[in-house]
């Protein structure tokens, strides 16, 4: 990737839950504003990967299994953020690892990370989920940290 291009797109971490949505919204916003497309990104943990290699035969079924369930959880939040009309560009990603880890390490080659301030597993009670708050600190470029209006 040449250097004029590390930086051409705006990522969103989407983990399918509903806050998903408002995530997926906001960056549809902020995109434009930097010229870039979207690339939303969702993580299959680690530990659900370590499970499937450990299923010798299997092995290749049940890691399409959880890729294409993740994809299909951002599919259902992209048509809620954005119906039938999605940003033009956008892409979607299914990585295997732990999510913070994953968004950080890619925002090396982002303009902005958009995250939401809670997402599926979060605590009540807590300000911020473990993931918004790793990326606010370690990531390599504009942290945006969306709050739903129901919070």
């Amino acid at each position: 990737m040449n250097s004029e291009n590390t930086a051409a797109r705006v990522i969103v971490g989407v983990d399918g839950s509903d806050f998903s949505s408002t995530t997926l919204e906001m960056a549809g916003r902020m995109a434009p504003a930097f010229g870039v497309p979207i690339e939303v990104i969702t993580c299959v943990g680690m530990s659900d990967y370590y499970l499937s290699s450990r299923l010798e035969h299997e092995l290749t079924r049940f890691t399409s299994e959880l890729e294409d369930t993740a994809r299909r959880l951002v599919d259902e939040s992209l048509v809620r953020a954005f119906g039938d009309s999605p940003p033009a560009g956008l892409k979607v990603t299914v990585k295997f690892g732990e999510p913070a880890k994953v968004l950080v390490e890619e925002s090396r080659h982002a303009r902005l990370l958009v995250v939401g301030r809670h997402g599926a597993g979060g605590f009540l009670g807590q300000a911020i989920g473990s993931v918004s708050r790793a990326c606010a600190a370690h990531a390599h470029c504009p942290v945006l940290v969306v709050a739903v209006d129901d919070e």
